[in-house]
């Protein structure tokens, strides 16, 4: 029997409701099911009765959550405990987030977590979401955001953003005055990328195979400055999430547009991912809560 399915339980007779439960603990509510229905079959026994929208503990289910309840209580005692005893490496947070994003919105994140909990330290590391995956796995990040194109076995995660990709060229290419540009109409076109530790560069080389062609790259880097400047001198063109594309036009309105692409269009997703099954101390959940309750109940990008 796991302990953190014990967790899982516990907090199913808390909120009496699968759904919110599978909330609360970030992970999908069939998952939640299943993990119930196994403890039951290790236990040999019905843990619940579900009578239309209430869920009522069986004789077992009592047995369970009396007994449970203490060991949650002792594991808190544990990490209390564990937590003043290595309280610098418990209170520091390792977080990876891409170059390509606007950091403002996790400045504020951070700035509103330490006003909470000064004694919290917190090192940022800028990378690819490639790169900032394989540290997370590693155990050299504890979070990161990342460009979420499908979920990863390996994270439990929470998406946050959800945007568009949008083409950017020149002032004077002939489809800067489009409304709307299909993506085939890019074939004889030359793309500045960023390089492959980036999460974008295989979205949109993925939607042009898609599409029907290669794209021609003609310049890669790691750098959005650089990308921007390539695009105005006219050597080639990009494509760049929607929030990026708003900051660009109102530096660069006179060198610069962009356009919707509408066929079809790229979903550019951003998710705060942890390892999932890894154990988390009380800080770390309660920078979870934070982020959840911050980046899921206001727009980042929003002026």
């Amino acid at each position: 029997m796991e302990l953190k399915h014990l967790q899982y339980f516990i907090e199913i007779t808390r909120t009496e409701n699968f759904t919110n439960a599978a909330e609360n603990l970030f992970i999908t509510q069939p998952a939640l099911s299943r993990i119930i229905k196994s403890l039951e079959n290790e236990l040999g026994t019905q843990l619940f009765i579900r009578k239309r929208k209430k869920l009522i503990l069986t004789e077992a289910g009592q047995i369970l959550k009396k007994h449970a309840l203490k060991i949650e209580q002792q594991l808190e005692h544990l990490d209390e405990e564990m937590n003043q005893a290595f309280m610098l490496k418990k209170r520091h947070v390792r977080i990876g987030l891409p170059t390509i994003t606007n950091s403002i919105f996790f400045s504020q994140l951070l700035s509103s977590f330490h006003q909470e909990y000064p004694e919290v330290t917190f090192q940022l590391d800028e990378d690819g979401s490639k790169a900032i995956e394989e540290k997370i796995i590693n155990g050299l990040l504890d979070f990161g955001v990342i460009v979420l194109r499908k979920t990863n076995s390996q994270f439990d995660y929470l998406l946050f953003v959800k945007e568009k990709l949008k083409l950017v060229v020149p002032s004077a290419h002939y489809l800067a005055k489009r409304q709307g540009v299909s993506l085939d109409e890019l074939k004889e076109e030359s793309f500045i990328m960023f390089n492959r530790e980036f999460e974008l560069r295989s979205l949109v080389v993925s939607a042009c195979r898609e599409a029907g062609f290669q794209p021609s790259i003609i310049s890669e880097t790691s750098q959005l400055d650089f990308i921007q400047e390539m695009v105005v001198s006219n050597l080639g063109i990009t494509l760049l999430p929607e929030s990026i594309c708003e900051e660009l036009t109102n530096e660069l309105a006179n060198d610069i547009q962009t356009v919707n692409i509408t066929n079809p269009t790229i979903e550019w997703n951003l998710a705060m991912v942890w390892k999932r099954d890894e154990y988390l101390s009380q800080v770390t959940k309660e920078f979870i809560r934070f982020a959840k309750a911050k980046l899921t109940t206001v727009n980042p990008y929003d002026s």
